[in-house]
């Protein structure tokens, strides 16, 4: 009886894991890029920079993979994600691949509220820990401000967007300044000159996804910015 009952102590327990594995791969996607991933590391490929983020990051390589094909950049970004889920897979999708440099951009479905209600500090606390991660393992950092948007088209009862891409582009901003890590400022020559905080029509779908020619803006920017790091 008693080895019965071990038995099913260790059943239980490994149906928990195996739930508590599920959950979080549908919660941050950790198994998204394996084969990618996989593959890289069989070829050897040398990785000169490596673009965490959500669906503008996702999108980016999918519209123009030749601006990453051709300099040897991956893009990692998964549509939806905030930034405490890109964290929880920021090890398996970037540090293994290592690069010289890591780009984030993240932050706006953390407003958005797609995983949560919004808190500044630990969306700011996400961010800083995947540049210290990539600091720790001798990856350069270029953290990069919030694209503007003036509203969140899904959740449009969302109040005070542009105020909260604000302050959450100037705590990046003064962050980078004070850990020696770059800052590209994307939001500068996307946002729209109108008064409204978002962003110009030309270089977005719906007010946060971005047309190609708004990642033709944002490739001059970050290219630049990559290619001064020494």
């Amino acid at each position: 009886m008693k080895t019965k009952k071990l038995i099913l102590g260790a059943v239980c327990l490994f149906a928990g894991l195996t739930v508590h594995a599920q959950n979080n791969e549908q919660w941050a996607r950790l198994n998204a890029y394996a084969n990618d991933n996989a593959q890289l590391k069989k070829e050897a490929t040398p990785v000169k920079a490596a673009f965490m983020g959500n669906s503008i990051t996702q999108g980016w390589a999918a519209m123009r993979p030749d601006f990453f094909k051709n300099n040897n950049y991956v893009g990692r970004g998964i549509s939806g994600q905030t930034t405490p889920q890109m964290l929880s897979r920021f090890r398996t999708d970037i540090v293994a691949l290592k690069p010289q440099v890591v780009v984030i951009n993240g932050g706006i479905n953390d407003i958005a509220t797609n995983s949560g209600p919004y808190d500044f500090e630990f969306t700011f606390g996400s961010i800083q820990s995947m540049a210290e991660i990539a600091h720790a393992n001798g990856i350069k950092v270029i953290l990069t401000s919030v694209l503007p948007a003036a509203k969140i088209p899904w959740r449009e009862e969302i109040p005070a967007v542009p105020e909260k891409v604000d302050q959450l582009n100037a705590a990046i901003k003064t962050y980078c300044t004070g850990k020696g890590f770059t800052y590209v400022d994307y939001y500068a020559q996307l946002v729209s000159k109108d008064g409204s905080k978002g962003m110009i029509a030309q270089y977005t779908t719906d007010g946060v996804h971005v047309t190609v020619a708004g990642y033709e803006v944002m490739e001059k920017i970050v290219k630049q910015a990559i290619d001064n790091i020494k």
